[in-house]
């Protein structure tokens, strides 16, 4: 039986057919050699062809039509997050204890203790009437891209907002703040050339590591709003049992967050001189 109607027939298949569909796809084979076959063809760039959800397609080809929707998504739910949290945070930390720092505050205390799936709801039932767009996403629409991305940004938002203003009030408690100001440096100054530029060193480490995190949230955000992006196709590939699909994608994804984590390190050290990788035990 050829491969590309085995699973769709695997319940009549006989015992014999189902060893010979196996054999077909190397899956009889010790696991070491297995492993090494995965390797080979991993590094010839064959992450082998989809057997259910495109069948007999090869998974870089589907690959290629959906990794860049869901990067120019994730893309944008970042610069939105930067452009809103960052001086959500330096306004939060310029008037601690004062109405700026509480409705801030309030902010990310909604936005970390209510259940992400209640508000991307609310979004997509009140946004789309709101804005009149329509409730699936329509790549061409640029109105389209609204409500997905703001969707997509309002966790980092609140995530950069909180870690800036704490790093920025730990910043102005120093002895270097305390020395500006007795020497009668402008308090404006002091903010944005030593206090904000500190402050950013822990936090900017998480940057490319908070692209990771938002292309994955993105899963259920593609999938309320049938973006053909990798979330919902990761969604679709797991219900539809294609484990080479599954596979490729999760490879995907752990291998940007290693990068993330390495690009984060090195974020770090441009920010900070100080700080050496090069150097054992480098700190600031």
């Amino acid at each position: 039986m050829p491969i590309e109607g085995y699973f769709d027939n695997f319940d009549k298949l006989t015992d014999a057919q189902i060893q010979v569909g196996l054999k077909e796809m190397g899956l009889t084979d010790p696991m070491p050699v297995q492993l090494l076959h995965f390797f080979q063809n991993l590094l010839q760039g064959d992450l082998g062809v989809s057997r259910r959800y495109r069948t007999n397609v090869p998974v870089t080809d589907i690959l290629k039509t959906k990794i860049p929707i869901s990067v120019e998504l994730g893309s944008l739910s970042i610069l939105v997050s930067l452009l809103f949290g960052l001086p959500l945070g330096i306004l939060m930390a310029n008037h601690k204890g004062k109405w700026p720092d509480r409705i801030g505050t309030a902010f990310i205390v909604f936005v970390q203790a209510v259940p992400a799936v209640v508000y991307f709801l609310f979004i997509q039932l009140y946004g789309t009437t709101l804005l009149g767009v329509p409730l699936l996403f329509k790549e061409s629409d640029p109105l389209c891209w609204i409500l997905p991305v703001f969707s997509m940004a309002l966790g980092n938002t609140a995530y950069y907002a909180m870690w800036l203003r704490r790093y920025m009030v730990d910043e102005s408690t120093k002895d270097y703040v305390k020395l500006a100001m007795a020497k009668g440096v402008p308090r404006s100054r002091i903010m944005s050339r030593h206090i904000f530029r500190n402050a950013m060193v822990p936090l900017v480490q998480y940057l490319p590591t908070s692209f990771l995190n938002t292309v994955i949230g993105s899963i259920y955000i593609e999938s309320i709003y049938s973006i053909p992006g990798m979330g919902g196709l990761l969604v679709e590939v797991i219900k539809k049992n294609d484990n080479n699909m599954v596979q490729a994608i999760v490879l995907l994804y752990a291998t940007v967050g290693v990068i993330g984590l390495l690009l984060g390190d090195i974020l770090m050290t441009v920010f900070d001189p100080r700080i050496s990788l090069a150097r054992k035990g480098g700190m600031r």
